[in-house]
């Protein structure tokens, strides 16, 4: 793709990076038949090869976004699925980073679309925070037959920030768990140690399901793994990043950065932990993100190599089944951030066949199911479209339970459908000696 930014424009580390991005685009359009927005909507501007030529024009221009454009951008998943399929290699994703960036700087949106990003953007990565307002949601559910189903078309129903408060009080759990282990909690490995790990603790995760890095701590120590919830580490800036909240997102990965290191040059880290996939490709964008920074680009590149999805180190395990679980039909459903965002697509459903799990590819695999960070709260109409395809595809193989790697994505299925949503993490634990998954 042409571009004719000036030498002034170049000069710009950020801009440089998107004309590299945007030279590599050859215009083949491979990227809308895998693209979420493009299959359901059918809008060239809602596929990827649009978006580019939007954020391009954006750039060039060097003006404030148009409505237009916000619209558009604002509409894409981030679910990377063009990334995998795009044979020039354009990464997309720093280009829509940077375009967010830009929308968040230059365009104002309505005073009450202003407000509910504001408060997800405070709330979501404070776990405190975030279990205060799921209780106030649990409360506020009584309520949800008064406000607008969010299947409603927008232009005939009442506002669309009430859509959107209608999907936040969905997505509510009935209960919320206990809080899990605080950072600073130490887990010794069982028996002779072979290895040390930090496990990310996360936001949403730690209210909604604390299991997950219960069952991840309980099958890394009993294989002779010691476990540590690093004290101090903060949100990793997913979520503010994707809203396109850079300050606040750096701000997160430097403070994570300093922790993650001190507590590598105390005792030593093989790896640090990720069990939710959303977090882990933005962790391992770290390098990326401050490459500029001359104070931090080393360490985050460091942090970086560093960060693994969970099942990418046990891949490295000898793990063994205490008990084959033949009868036991799981549908691996691939979050769009690790087979996408991170190219972990086989290591998961290997670890669960060899641990008993019949295991069943779920069709259109490919597709992303709505949640996407703040995506289904934010765009609920799209987001329960694509939930109610997840959910009919998945339904296919007939599955006694549905395995994924990402919070997000299980709370987005699981409002879908009666088939009991576990973390994969969850079914090895089970399989190698740990208690069976809870079941929602």
């Amino acid at each position: 793709m042409k571009t004719e930014f000036s030498l002034t424009q170049l000069a710009d580390p950020d801009i440089a990076e998107a004309d590299r991005i945007l030279r590599a685009c050859v215009h083949c359009g491979f990227c809308t038949a895998t693209c979420p927005t493009y299959v359901l909507l059918g809008d060239e501007l809602d596929s990827p090869r649009g978006r580019i030529y939007l954020i391009k024009e954006m750039l060039e221009k060097d003006q404030p976004p148009t409505a237009e454009v916000v619209k558009h951008i604002d509409r894409c998943l981030s679910c990377l699925a063009c990334m995998t399929t795009c044979p020039s290699g354009v990464n997309y994703m720093h280009l829509v980073d940077q375009a967010r960036v830009r929308i968040e700087r230059d365009y104002t949106r309505p005073l009450a679309e202003r407000l509910l990003r504001a408060v997800l953007a405070r709330v979501l990565p404070q776990p405190a925070w975030f279990r205060a307002g799921m209780i106030l949601a649990r409360l506020g559910r009584p309520l949800m037959g008064l406000l607008p189903s969010p299947k409603a078309a927008s232009a005939s129903s009442p506002p669309a920030l009430l859509r959107r408060i209608r999907a936040m009080l969905t997505l509510a759990p009935g209960s919320l768990p206990a809080p899990g282990p605080a950072g600073g909690s130490v887990f010794p490995a069982v028996g002779e140690r072979r290895g040390r790990v930090a496990l990310l603790q996360g936001c949403a995760q730690q209210v909604l399901a604390p299991r997950i890095n219960q069952a991840a701590i309980n099958l890394l120590t009993r294989h002779g793994i010691e476990v540590v919830l690093v004290k101090d580490e903060q949100c990793c800036g997913a979520l503010t990043h994707h809203l396109g909240r850079d300050a606040a997102a750096l701000a997160f990965a430097r403070a994570n950065i300093a922790a993650w290191l001190a507590e590598a040059g105390r005792d030593g880290l093989d790896a640090i932990l990720v069990t939710t996939s959303g977090c882990g490709t933005v962790i391992k964008d770290y390098g990326f993100m401050l490459r500029e920074d001359r104070d931090f680009a080393a360490a985050a590149a460091k942090v970086s190599a560093l960060a693994k999805d969970v099942t990418e180190y046990v891949s490295g395990l000898d793990l063994q089944p205490a008990q084959q679980r033949s009868d036991i039909v799981v549908a691996y459903h691939s979050a769009c951030s690790l087979q996408h965002g991170q190219k972990i697509t086989q290591a998961p459903k290997e670890l669960l066949s060899k641990s008993g799990f019949v295991v069943k590819d779920v069709p259109e695999s490919h597709l992303c199911c709505g949640s996407a960070g703040t995506y289904n709260i934010l765009q609920p109409d799209i987001a329960n479209k694509l939930r109610d395809r997840k959910v009919a595809n998945i339904a296919m193989v007939k599955p006694d339970m549905i395995a994924a790697g990402n919070i997000g994505c299980m709370v987005q299925i699981a409002g879908g459908t009666s088939v009991p949503v576990v973390h994969t993490i969850e079914l090895l634990d089970w399989a190698t000696g740990g208690p069976r998954p809870g079941l929602n």
